[in-house]
């Protein structure tokens, strides 16, 4: 959640709030001990009614006190509000730890059973190449878990230097796709761009990455299928570039659209009663990425089970590499 502004925070609202409420009170005192008193020997001096009087000053504190008690009101609404947030940021928290510290400990422990396996019998030349395949792709599965921390703090402090250079999207998004396709033996991912058309866009090349290994990620992730399949096509309209990833995994809920995107944030599978694993930032990432890119990442999906689409939608170009 971002930091709110001094004028926001819940203390000195609170504390606003005590002293309204206070000045209330002593107004109330005030008014109707001493000034009630007052105009009442003045009344009484010049033979004059005195409900002409109290008539006009009851309506000047109703007022008067209905203007306190709503600044009282609200000061109360906001800070329950903010209470509110703080819970359901808390509860993500809670879960993301959950759910990161069994990130890590499986294959910590998968290793730890492998390399005891080593320690204590004599395996076969074959065994053993297929034991350290095992290990190699848990320390990769450590490493990509450390690795989306790290970039997570980096992009949040803006610390995340690159240069913005144009580049021509498809080439690059194919040339991802052959250096990773390793990470994706056991799905089917598509390019369709068959008029062999440039799209030419500033961007910095290893968040840029980042952001296509987290799209992907995330739709192989969320499939349920036996052969996950993503489709990457491109499109260009007056306001920009736009690339899609379409893919045949659960879909996504109406309801939560917009929280997929949010910091820790993990959409259930089809099973409602079993989380999928992850850290929850791969979309937040995403859609962090675009923004320096002057982009967006919008999800589309028309309900559980029926796939859902991804789009890149790079629309203002940034840095020193010109317009696309």
């Amino acid at each position: 959640m971002e930091k709110v502004r001094w004028f926001y925070h819940p203390i000195l609202v609170f504390t606003l709030s005590l002293v309204a409420l206070a000045i209330s009170l002593f107004l109330y005192i005030y008014w109707y001990v001493g000034v009630s008193a007052g105009l009442q020997a003045v009344s009484r001096y010049y033979n004059l009614d005195p409900n002409q009087f109290f008539e006009a000053r009851t309506w000047v504190v109703i007022l008067s006190m209905s203007l306190l008690v709503g600044v009282i009101l609200a000061g109360i609404l906001t800070i329950f509000i903010y209470n509110l947030k703080t819970l359901n940021l808390y509860r993500l928290q809670n879960t993301f730890i959950n759910n990161f510290t069994h990130e890590l400990k499986t294959p910590v422990t998968s290793l730890k059973l492998y390399l005891e396996t080593f320690e204590r019998h004599e395996l076969p030349r074959e065994d053993q190449r297929r034991y350290i395949g095992f290990m190699l792709r848990d320390v990769d599965r450590l490493a990509a878990n450390i690795s989306s921390i790290l970039d997570l703090a980096r992009i949040e402090s803006r610390v995340y230097r690159g240069e913005f250079e144009t580049v021509d999207l498809a080439e690059m998004v194919r040339d991802f796709l052959a250096a990773n396709r390793h990470l994706f033996l056991r799905c089917d991912i598509s390019l369709d761009n068959p008029a062999g058309e440039a799209f030419l866009y500033p961007v910095i090349a290893p968040l840029f990455e980042m952001l296509l290994m987290n799209i992907l990620t995330n739709a192989v992730k969320y499939n349920d299928s036996d052969r996950p399949a993503v489709g990457i096509s491109f499109e260009r309209d007056k306001r920009g570039i736009h690339i899609r990833f379409e893919d045949n995994g659960i879909g996504i809920d109406k309801r939560e659209i917009r929280r997929i995107f949010r910091k820790f944030y993990q959409a259930r599978g089809r099973n409602e009663n079993v989380a999928v694993g992850g850290s929850g930032i791969g979309l937040y990432l995403a859609r962090h990425i675009s923004r320096p890119h002057g982009g967006d990442v919008p999800a589309r999906s028309e309900g559980p089970g029926k796939g859902s689409v991804f789009t890149v939608s790079l629309e203002r170009p940034v840095g020193n590499g010109g317009k696309s």
